[in-house]
């Protein structure tokens, strides 16, 4: 049977939640304070990009908020052709302003579900997405996406992510929840930690690193590799 998503917040719902948090995203320090090693799992994405495809010059960016990653890949591989999707446009307004200064490549907008991304075939060399396949809801929308990533990359290209996750066991999603509570407790006492459980129950639905590795060479990549994982966040990526 598959599972019921019914309650789980609409897309318009989460884009109006970002809308409104577009400066606090412009800031790896206070935009991404929930998410357990985000500079580390920033640094090590992009710099596996850089040395997987150290020849780019077309990157995409999905789920690119304010534009950090992009900012962070353009420190590595300077004057990219930066493609960048995200639901809200506060948020594409902002990552432009911010990357077009850093690049004498293109910089592009796309404002969409990501699901709904018309990519050409064998067009990017590096594909980012952080913080943002967690949005995905049933099994079939994750395997059209990677399908999708998959084809839009050239042979040669990488495909990198960060994100939150789950686990396959339930005791070890329940060692791994309680331990993330612990940290949230330690940023904002128990009042901020059950804001985050909130917005995460409400509007997410992650799952197992073990599942998206499966599903990366279920589409096609040959060479996976993970990086890092730490409690409910996972970095990890493939080369086409």
């Amino acid at each position: 049977m598959k599972p019921d998503y019914s309650k789980k917040a609409t897309i318009k719902e989460i884009r109006e939640r970002f809308d409104k948090d577009t400066e606090r995203f412009s800031n790896l320090e206070t935009g991404q304070v929930a998410t357990i090693d985000a500079p580390l799992t920033m640094d090590l994405c992009t710099e596996a990009a850089k040395y997987a495809t150290p020849d780019a010059r077309e990157l995409l960016d999905i789920g690119c908020g304010a534009g950090n990653y992009t900012l962070k890949m353009l420190g590595k591989i300077p004057d990219l052709n930066c493609v960048m999707n995200d639901l809200s446009m506060p948020m594409l307004e902002k990552a432009r302003e911010r990357v077009s200064p850093q690049t004498k490549g293109t910089v592009t907008i796309i404002q969409d579900d990501m699901r709904n991304l018309d990519l050409a075939a064998g067009h990017f060399d590096i594909i980012l997405a952080a913080a943002t396949l967690h949005h995905l809801r049933g099994d079939e929308d994750w395997e059209m996406l990677f399908a999708k990533i998959y084809k839009a990359l050239r042979p040669g290209g990488s495909f990198w992510v960060s994100d939150l996750i789950t686990h396959d066991s339930e005791p070890i999603v329940r060692l791994f929840e309680d331990r993330y509570s612990s940290y949230l407790e330690t940023l904002g006492g128990p009042e901020y930690r059950q804001k985050v459980w909130d917005y995460v129950r409400y509007e997410d639905t992650p799952r197992s690193l073990t599942f998206q590795l499966a599903l990366l060479a279920k589409v096609g990549f040959a060479k996976i590799e993970v990086l890092h994982k730490n409690t409910c966040f996972a970095a990890f990526g493939a080369i086409k």
